[in-house]
């Protein structure tokens, strides 16, 4: 029973807390990569600039700066049309949805990460963003019903005040 009670308050806190288990990246990171397709571009063989692009979306999707997110996205929908195999393109289709993710565009995150599990239905990574995904729609629900519940409720308070100003 217990182990129940504190599964509940771990996920009513997770729910006002915002986390995810998806990781971030910083602008050093997101640097590095950007330097390693520079110096790849310099003759090295195709496999090798395909490597540090990959590298550079995957830091782009989880970087912190909205910006860098977005281009990352571009990055991969260009890159998508160029998958060899379908591991490559697992991984570029996991990507984009994670991207979407951080944008807050869940609803397309989610038909992404779907596409994702038709290609690897027991992948973990695939399966853990979609129950983010589903956690963020959740709590969005949540905080759109509060909202809505407070508007009527002022509305109504501001209708039983002018009906009582109304009496006097």
């Amino acid at each position: 029973m217990d182990k129940k009670i504190g599964k509940f308050f771990d996920s009513v806190g997770s729910l006002f807390t915002g986390a995810d288990v998806i990781p971030w990246c910083d602008s050093d990171i997101v640097a590095a990569c950007e330097r390693e397709v520079a110096d790849a571009e310099k003759g090295s063989s195709d496999k090798l600039k395909s490597e540090s692009i990959m590298r550079l979306s995957w830091a782009l999707v989880h970087s912190k700066r909205p910006e860098d997110v977005q281009r990352g996205i571009a990055m991969l929908e260009v890159s998508l049309a160029g998958s060899n195999t379908p591991l490559q393109e697992r991984e570029r289709v996991y990507l984009l949805a994670v991207g979407y993710f951080r944008n807050a565009e869940y609803s397309r995150s989610r038909q992404i990460v779907e596409r994702c599990l038709e290609i690897a239905p027991d992948w973990k990574q695939a399966l853990t963003l979609k129950k983010a995904i589903e956690d963020k729609i959740t709590k969005d629900g949540v905080i759109g019903i509060g909202i809505a519940a407070t508007a009527v409720g002022l509305v109504a308070g501001g209708i039983a005040a002018a009906f009582s100003a109304r009496k006097k």
